[in-house]
Protein backbone atom coordinates (compact mmCIF):
# COMPACT_ATOMS: atom_id res chain seq x y z
CA UNK A 1 0.00 0.00 0.00
CA UNK A 2 2.61 2.51 0.84
CA UNK A 3 4.50 1.58 -2.71
CA UNK A 4 1.27 2.63 -3.93
CA UNK A 5 0.72 5.62 -2.43
CA UNK A 6 3.92 6.69 -3.11
CA UNK A 7 3.85 6.01 -6.93
CA UNK A 8 0.61 8.04 -7.04
CA UNK A 9 2.38 10.83 -5.00
CA UNK A 10 5.48 10.39 -7.97
CA UNK A 11 3.01 10.60 -10.95
CA UNK A 12 1.23 13.73 -9.48
CA UNK A 13 4.64 15.13 -8.84
CA UNK A 14 3.94 15.41 -5.43
CA UNK A 15 6.70 12.69 -3.95
CA UNK A 16 9.49 13.75 -2.19
CA UNK A 17 13.08 13.64 -3.63
CA UNK A 18 16.42 13.82 -2.64
CA UNK A 19 18.60 16.35 -4.96
CA UNK A 20 22.07 15.73 -5.08
CA UNK A 21 24.58 18.58 -7.05
CA UNK A 22 28.64 18.01 -7.63
CA UNK A 23 30.57 20.31 -8.39
CA UNK A 24 33.13 17.77 -9.25
CA UNK A 25 31.68 15.72 -11.71
CA UNK A 26 29.54 18.43 -12.56
CA UNK A 27 25.96 16.75 -12.37
CA UNK A 28 22.60 16.68 -10.50
CA UNK A 29 21.81 12.89 -9.36
CA UNK A 30 18.01 12.10 -7.89
CA UNK A 31 16.82 9.76 -5.42
CA UNK A 32 13.57 8.74 -4.52
CA UNK A 33 11.03 9.13 -4.66
CA UNK A 34 9.66 8.95 -1.35
CA UNK A 35 6.25 9.15 0.81
CA UNK A 36 6.90 12.18 3.09
CA UNK A 37 10.52 14.45 3.42
CA UNK A 38 11.07 12.55 7.21
CA UNK A 39 11.95 9.42 4.85
CA UNK A 40 13.77 11.21 2.30
CA UNK A 41 15.44 12.74 5.39
CA UNK A 42 16.52 9.48 6.76
CA UNK A 43 17.94 7.83 3.61
CA UNK A 44 20.28 11.25 2.54
CA UNK A 45 23.32 10.14 4.38
CA UNK A 46 23.61 7.21 2.50
CA UNK A 47 23.25 8.69 -0.49
CA UNK A 48 25.97 11.63 0.29
CA UNK A 49 28.44 8.56 1.25
CA UNK A 50 27.70 7.08 -2.09
CA UNK A 51 28.25 9.84 -4.01
CA UNK A 52 31.48 10.91 -1.51
CA UNK A 53 32.91 7.16 -2.29
CA UNK A 54 33.05 7.49 -5.97
CA UNK A 55 34.88 10.94 -5.43
CA UNK A 56 32.26 13.54 -5.58
CA UNK A 57 33.05 16.67 -4.54
CA UNK A 58 31.33 19.79 -3.07
CA UNK A 59 27.43 18.40 -3.04
CA UNK A 60 24.96 20.50 -2.21
CA UNK A 61 21.40 18.62 -1.07
CA UNK A 62 18.21 19.51 -1.13
CA UNK A 63 14.96 17.61 -0.17
CA UNK A 64 12.12 19.02 -2.07
CA UNK A 65 9.18 17.96 -3.71
CA UNK A 66 9.35 17.28 -7.51
CA UNK A 67 9.31 14.99 -10.49
CA UNK A 68 12.66 14.45 -12.07
CA UNK A 69 12.42 13.40 -15.69
CA UNK A 70 15.88 11.91 -15.50
CA UNK A 71 17.96 10.60 -12.30
CA UNK A 72 21.19 11.94 -13.28
CA UNK A 73 21.72 14.94 -15.05
CA UNK A 74 25.06 15.44 -16.17
CA UNK A 75 26.16 19.36 -16.80
CA UNK A 76 28.16 18.63 -20.10
CA UNK A 77 28.46 21.96 -20.90
CA UNK A 78 32.38 22.84 -20.10
CA UNK A 79 33.42 20.06 -22.57
CA UNK A 80 31.28 20.36 -25.11
CA UNK A 81 32.70 24.16 -24.79
CA UNK A 82 35.87 22.66 -25.34
CA UNK A 83 35.16 20.34 -28.32
CA UNK A 84 33.71 23.58 -30.25
CA UNK A 85 37.37 25.58 -29.41
CA UNK A 86 39.32 22.13 -30.20
CA UNK A 87 37.22 21.27 -33.73
CA UNK A 88 37.53 25.12 -34.33
CA UNK A 89 41.70 25.26 -34.41
CA UNK A 90 41.70 21.62 -35.85
CA UNK A 91 39.07 21.40 -38.35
Amino acid sequence: MKEFLTNSLDILGLAWWVEIKTENPRCTYYFGPFLDEVSAQAHKPGYVEDLEKEGAQNLVITVKRCKPQVLTVVDDSENASLRRLVSAYTG
